[in-house]
């Protein structure tokens, strides 16, 4: 291998979203992730929902206007017949 071409290997500190820290090794001093062992609903049993952009609350939004739409077209079928 050729020398000097590798990123140094140090100490990390890792900074989850709810509040967890570890220090684990890394190629960066720092990382902050959104979901870790202690949240992650793999090792919890418990559900939680991370919706950072609300992504969720918009398709929701859009679902329930479609199932409008529909209603609408189920009682303007059944109005006609």
């Amino acid at each position: 291998m050729k020398r000097e071409i590798h990123p140094k290997y140090m100490v990390a500190q890792v900074s989850c979203a709810c509040g967890n820290a570890f220090v684990t090794r890394a190629t960066v001093p720092e990382i902050r992730v959104e979901i870790c062992s202690n949240c992650h609903p793999f090792f919890t049993g418990r559900q939680k929902l991370v919706d950072t952009e609300r992504r969720v609350e918009r398709f929701e939004q859009r679902y329930a206007r479609f199932r409008e739409q529909e209603k609408a077209r189920q009682e303007k079928s059944s109005q006609g017949s």
